[in-house]
């Protein structure tokens, strides 16, 4: 498999898990609020979007130059490390404003 190949198949599973938190977005923020396990599927998804970013810029740094694949790495980071001191708005705010960003960049590396 070449590292295009890899990117290719790391951006196809990082727009599925995009997709899978746009779902739980759409429940809203009182089903957020409400329900932990939406909260920990949150937690969950950031986890696997870090990851995936982390292994696209290390596979291709001068392609994945944008500060949205750092940020996504940095977060799963303080999600994983430091998860007893998470903000709910925090983490809805990556739900709903950095993840939808992050799609869009996503398709935008795919279309290329």
């Amino acid at each position: 498999m070449t590292p295009d190949d890899r990117s290719e198949g790391l951006l196809e599973d990082l727009e599925r898990t995009l997709a899978t938190a746009e779902g739980l977005v759409t429940r809203g923020r009182s089903a957020f609020d409400d329900d932990v396990a939406i909260r920990l599927a949150f937690e969950a998804l950031s986890n696997r979007v870090g990851e995936v970013t982390k292994q696209l810029v290390l596979l291709d740094p001068g392609r994945f130059l944008e500060p949205d694949w750092s940020f996504a790495s940095r977060h799963r980071d303080k999600i994983v490390h430091h998860y007893d001191s998470i903000s709910l708005d925090m983490l809805w705010s990556t739900a709903t404003i950095s993840f939808p960003r992050l799609r869009a960049l996503t398709q935008q590396k795919r279309a290329r």
